[in-house]
């Protein structure tokens, strides 16, 4: 495996500690250099925005072949370290799946916990053992992945009673089974994000709101930001009020 591929991992590993890491999401190679040129020192694509792009909805609506080239064209169009949203993984196996984001020259990916063939969650020790294959599969590859695990315990539909307390159990197992950060996607209290933050052992994605900026969740400990598709929607925004001025 190159050695590049390695030492682009053993960055993105290392951002995730000190200084929290915030990830303007891209959707193209256009979107990834002007991130890589911003200075943010790795770049992640969002599969809302590149699922947008090529005409199908989110949550595994596109073909995985056309997301991962997309997201192909991202890696190579930048000199840092790139994340995949890699969804729910595609229905593929561990090793398929290391081997596919290596193939694309990603040394991160995302992975949810949203089953979007049955609906809801995947049954968090389930997914906690394939969480742990894809850690020993990119292992066995030797280029040290960066997993994000997305927990979906905040997102609508997902039927979850007391959605903090599962994040926190989820969380724990998701580390235990290996991935380097845990992304409870959707969290807008302070409160909960302190919890998560304190509660779980290891790092933490949070995501901007009204009342939680960048220099709130640096303050509440929070390792990782995203943005996922908001720069597309922005983008798209923008063109569509300049074309009815036209």
């Amino acid at each position: 495996m190159p050695a590049d591929l390695k030492a682009h991992a053993a960055r993105l590993r290392e951002l995730h500690s000190g200084k929290m890491l915030v990830l303007p999401n891209a959707w193209d190679a256009a979107s990834a250099k002007v991130v890589a040129e911003a200075g943010f020192p790795a770049v992640a694509t969002t599969s809302a925005a590149i699922a947008a792009m090529l005409g199908h909805p989110d949550g595994e609506g596109a073909p995985w072949q056309e997301m991962f080239a997309a997201a192909g064209r991202v890696a190579r169009a930048v000199p840092v370290p790139v994340t995949v949203d890699a969804e729910a993984g595609y229905g593929m196996r561990p090793r398929e799946l290391v081997d596919r984001l290596l193939e694309i020259g990603a040394v991160g990916c995302n992975l949810e916990d949203t089953d979007h063939r049955a609906g809801g969650l995947v049954e968090a020790g389930a997914h906690a053992e394939w969480l742990a294959a894809v850690r020993s599969a990119a292992d066995d590859a030797g280029v040290p992945i960066v997993i994000n695990a997305r927990v979906d315990t905040f997102l609508p539909g997902r039927e979850v009673h007391e959605p903090l307390a599962e994040a926190i159990r989820r969380g724990r197992l998701y580390l235990d089974a290996g991935v380097d950060c845990v992304y409870p996607i959707g969290v807008r209290d302070k409160g909960d994000i302190a919890a998560l933050v304190t509660e779980l052992p290891g790092p933490v994605n949070g995501n901007t709101s009204d009342d939680l900026d960048l220099a709130t969740l640096q303050e509440l400990g929070v390792a990782r930001v995203s943005y996922g598709p908001r720069f597309y929607w922005a983008a798209m925004a923008s063109l569509k009020a300049e074309l009815t001025h036209a």
